[in-house]
């Protein structure tokens, strides 16, 4: 067991949740009133709104037994050096700095409760685009924050959205203006430290008209004996005209509970796709979800949930199809193995005003022995007559003619398996830049280690 965490905390707030803890929190960061008043408010909703219904039981979480809110680092830092030394070299073992050098417009880390660095090319900041953690967006530009904030994603939408309401801090800010392109992409890297504790990061992405960028999001956490709480939002517009992909491979582990709500408003030609990759956490609810509301728009969402002992991923996409002619696709492929459980649960909506539309639904799913579980939860409606939905679903287990042939051309049953493994998420690492496509190589063999063969 890794007992790496930090005790040098600027600042906590000590186990339990009440109004003076978010007072607490709202203080630290000296924000406007209005602020401290829509968490007020969305505590309120927290205490009242039940758990969700579906998917795995929530009703084991002990909300007093967390942390709230934990700061390690006095101020955001610009300069890696000036960083404190436990947490660089938590950083530099995931090799975050020599990333930003090598391939990445812009990087933030975000250790514990607050972003601990954040950096910016030139070329970028040149282009007028922001790209700020959170905490700093939300004093440095107040006007765009209040107007974005919380519009897609409010506080009443589900019990976990109004806990990261109530008490979020740091996450990404990204204000990519009019007609700016972005060759590079922008990273953010979230990691938690310690043993019951929880993060609660709140990402808002404006993508203007006509506009582009790619953003990706890496998370990781150590094991410990307590399970760790992790209940995230992300909130993006995508204007006119314009393009925007959100890639992440969450990798936590197994004592995080993760509980995120990821959602984007797409106007019309405009296209959003998500690429969510799903290896760690014990227990795991993400649905990324596209609102289709301009015309022609178009959403995607590509998955991958690797489940293994002691884990239960509840994953899938939600697509909602308000414009006319939108189009939408989703391909989720999941792997279970040594009795763990991944379901597949998704929406698709196609609403009479959306004339014209087109959606694909394909889920497919790996299990690599006998005591493993995996279900298809789907719920498709069409609201008018001049839309299709397509679906198809399936589950298999590994070939062993497959196995066979492979074998016989030199390779064990472990690199073989390994190898039908990587060829049956191709779709999704396809989609990912060559530095993380190798990451995630990396990260599916490691987990298949003590499975196969």
């Amino acid at each position: 067991m890794e007992n790496n965490y930090i005790d040098e905390l600027v600042i906590s707030t000590g186990k339990g949740l009440n109004e003076d803890v978010v007072r607490q929190i709202s203080k630290f960061k000296n924000e406007p009133e209005w602020m401290l008043q829509i968490r007020l408010d969305a505590l309120k909703e927290f205490l009242k709104h039940p758990n969700p219904k579906f998917g795995p039981d929530l009703n084991f979480i002990n909300f007093q037994d967390y942390t709230y809110y934990k700061k390690v680092s006095k101020d955001v830092e610009k300069s890696w050096d000036n960083v404190p030394t436990k947490v660089k070299d938590t950083f530099d073992k995931l090799g975050l700095p020599e990333a930003e050098q090598k391939y990445l417009a812009g990087i933030t880390t975000q250790y514990e409760s607050e972003a601990v660095y954040h950096n910016m090319l030139k070329e970028v900041s040149e282009k007028n685009v922001i790209f700020l953690d959170t905490d700093t967006a939300l004093k440095q530009h107040p006007e765009i924050f209040k107007k974005y904030f919380g519009k897609i994603v409010p506080y009443t939408d589900n019990k976990y959205a109004a806990l990261n309401t109530a008490v979020w801090s740091g996450g990404s800010f990204i204000y990519v203006p009019k007609g700016v392109i972005l060759d590079k992409p922008l990273q953010s890297y979230f990691r938690i430290n310690s043993q019951r504790s929880g993060q609660f990061e709140r990402t808002l992405i404006i993508v203007e008209d006509e506009s582009s960028l790619h953003y990706v999001e890496g998370c990781t956490a150590p094991t410990y004996s307590f399970d760790s709480l992790h209940a995230a939002i992300v909130e993006i517009y995508v204007g006119k005209r314009s393009k925007m992909r959100y890639s992440t491979i969450q990798n936590w582990s197994t004592n995080i509970i993760n509980l995120v709500t990821k959602r984007a408003l797409v106007e019309e030609d405009g296209l959003m796709e998500w690429v969510d990759g799903n290896i760690g956490s014990g227990l795991n609810m993400k649905y990324p979800c596209c609102v289709l509301k301009g015309d022609r728009s178009k959403g995607s969402c590509i998955s991958i949930a690797v489940s293994s002992k002691n884990q239960y991923q509840d994953a899938g996409a939600k697509m909602i199809h308000l414009g006319k002619e939108t189009t939408s696709k989703i391909i989720s492929k999941s792997i279970v193995k040594e009795g763990g459980v991944s379901n597949y649960r998704g929406i698709v909506d196609i609403k009479s005003s959306s004339s014209n539309s087109k959606a694909h639904v394909e889920c497919d799913t790996l299990i690599l022995d006998d005591i493993s579980k995996s279900d298809t939860i789907e719920t498709n409606n069409v609201n008018n007559n001049t839309s299709f939905l397509e679906h198809e679903a399936s589950v298999s287990k590994i070939s062993e003619s497959d196995l066979y042939y492979l074998m016989s051309r030199g390779l064990s049953k472990k690199e073989a398996t390994h190898l039908i493994v990587m060829g049956f998420i191709e779709p999704f690492s396809s989609e990912l830049p060559m530095e993380y496509a190798v990451e995630l190589n990396q990260l599916i063999k490691l987990d298949m280690e003590g499975s196969i063969g």
